[in-house]
This record gives structure tokens, C-alpha cells and sequence, in this order.
């Protein structure tokens, strides 16, 4: 007797997911309509989000980032450098953002993805706009030695919502990062110190310690579709394809306006759509915040 329903509910489900390949926006705007979306979220909520920090052990701070689907991996590693002329008292950060084939079927072997390097000016103009890190406090002998801090994101999963991702792994790979104990040798060269024998190699201790970054006006972002009338914050892969008009907002933790980030799109974004935004982003920061304390807590009772 059950048979001829389940029938019945294979063929709608395959006459639905006909509809949705040969009509996609057809299909998308018939769920806006009713104020959801396919995935079943409300327009304004964001897919559920995770953070795991010290994910790569060999790395000085990292971090492991869930969106979604959507899923970033950030390894920093440090290094000694001779400081600019122009900041002899200040380090650097150079941030990379890598996309393997292995993330998006529109990624091809040998060909770099389009969006890597826009994604990697992204994260650099932020972080540094933000005022995240005091790059003061990378010195280490003034116009002799510094840190060099280099952070490679790796996305391994690109469903959506790259920039806000990555963003978020980078900004908790920092929260994590440990700056090495070092110190000068007889050589008046910095050297890394280990925990039983440094003290009796170096003249001169530089960091005694490791220690981290004092990070405040942590940057946060939120990426909003833009279409017709509707605002959907934190689109997927799919959505995006679909419906081009995107805006990016990005707040620091005491919610003042870092940028506002729009790649063309056939929308307008008028200033009561971008007020919008930004009242959706406040709200996501309050979230982000709130995850990334809890895991920053969490690592300091282990």
C-alpha cells in the first residue's frame, strides 16, 4: 500500500530538482517570496558557524573555520626579518590566500582561482585598516630585527561566503598566534630559545618568553545578496551564482565601520539597503565575537 506514495514523492522530489536546475532563479525567488530560503535559513540568518583554534601543531598560532559548508584553515609561521628603513620599529604581516583544486569543482589544476588574489587584497586591506595589530609590537631590536608574520589561508571548502571565512580564520589564527621566545647570541644574532637551554646560549634576552599579540578593534565581516527587495546575509555557493549583487560589510568589535566592499551587480545599493546591512552585520558581530572568546577561553583552562 505504500508503495505508489513513495513513488509519488520520488517524482516530485525529481520534478522539483528539474525545476531547480533548468529555473534556478525561478526557483529561488518563489522561496523568497515566502521569506525562506531552499536550505530552510530565514533571510537574515547566517548558516551555523564554528571555530577550532590550534589546528596545525606545527604552526605559531591557527585556527580552523566552519561556515556552512564553507570551511578555512589559517597556519602562521614566523620569521626573523631586518625592519624597513622607513619602520625600523615595526614587523610586517604578509597574508596569502590559497584555493586548491580540492575546494570548488570551478577550480582547476594549474589554473589559479580568479578569486584567490582578490580575496588575498581583501584580508591584507583589512587587517591592516582595522588595526588588529600593532605592528609595533613585532620589533624586536629597533632597525636591526623583527618579526615577519606570514598567514597562509588555506580555503578547503568554498561554498559561499569566502571573504567572511577567511577573515574570521585569520583574525582567530592571530588570537592564538604565540611570538617565540628569542634572544641575541655572542654573534649578535637572533636566535629562538628553548625552554632548558636558552638562557646559557644568549647574552641578551629579546623575548623572555612567548607571549601574544594584544589584538583589539578585531575586524568581523558579513557578506549580503542584494536582490530586488529582498537582503539574504551569508549566502552559499549556489546563491551567489544565481544572484550577483553582493555587499560585504566589515565592523570591528566595538561595531565602528572598517569598509564596505560592492563587486558591481546589476543592483543598486541604495542607502537604505547598505543601512540595512550594516544593522545585520552588527548583529553577526555580536555572534563572531562571542564564539571566538568562547574558544580563546576554552584554550586558556587546557
Amino acid at each position: 500500500m505504500g508503495l505508489p506514495n513513495a513513488s509519488e514523492d520520488l517524482s516530485s522530489e525529481m520534478e522539483v530538482d528539474a525545476f531547480r536546475r533548468l529555473f534556478p532563479l525561478r526557483f529561488f525567488e518563489r522561496h523568497l517570496a515566502e521569506s525562506i530560503r531552499p536550505d530552510g535559513r530565514s533571510l537574515s540568518k547566517a548558516r551555523d558557524t564554528s571555530v577550532f583554534l590550534g589546528a596545525v601543531a606545527s604552526a605559531n598560532g591557527s585556527a580552523l573555520v566552519k561556515i556552512g559548508s564553507t570551511t578555512m584553515l589559517t597556519a602562521i609561521k614566523m620569521e626573523v626579518m631586518t625592519p624597513s628603513l622607513e619602520s625600523p620599529d615595526e614587523g610586517c604581516i604578509a597574508i596569502d590566500f590559497h584555493m586548491p583544486p580540492i575546494c570548488s569543482p570551478i577550480v582547476r589544476p594549474g589554473r589559479p582561482a580568479e578569486a584567490a588574489p582578490v580575496v588575498s587584497k581583501q584580508l591584507s586591506d583589512t587587517i591592516s585598516s582595522s588595526g588588529l595589530v600593532n605592528l609595533k609590537e613585532l620589533s624586536l631590536v629597533n632597525g636591526k630585527a623583527a618579526w615577519l608574520a606570514y598567514l597562509d589561508v588555506y580555503c578547503l571548502d568554498a561554498d559561499g561566503a569566502l571573504f567572511d571565512a577567511a577573515l574570521l580564520s585569520a583574525v582567530a589564527a592571530l588570537s592564538h598566534l604565540q611570538i617565540p621566545a628569542v634572544a641575541m647570541n655572542d654573534d649578535g644574532k637572533i636566535v629562538l630559545m628553548s625552554e632548558e637551554d636558552g638562557q646559557k646560549q644568549a647574552q641578551e634576552q629579546v623575548n623572555k618568553e612567548k607571549r601574544k599579540l594584544t589584538s583589539k578593534n578585531i575586524p568581523f565581516s558579513l557578506t549580503c545578496i542584494l536582490h530586488k527587495n529582498y537582503i539574504l546575509t551569508d549566502p552559499t555557493a549556489e546563491e551567489e551564482s544565481i544572484m550577483e549583487t553582493l555587499v560585504t560589510i566589515v565592523l570591528d568589535s566595538s561595531g565602528k565601520l572598517v569598509s564596505l566592499y560592492k563587486p558591481g551587480g546589476s543592483v543598486l545599493a541604495y542607502t537604505s539597503a547598505i543601512q540595512d546591512c550594516v544593522a545585520l552585520t552588527r548583529q553577526r558581530v555580536k555572534e563572531l565575537k562571542s564564539i571566538l572568546e568562547e574558544q580563546n577561553s576554552a584554550m586558556e583552562v587546557e
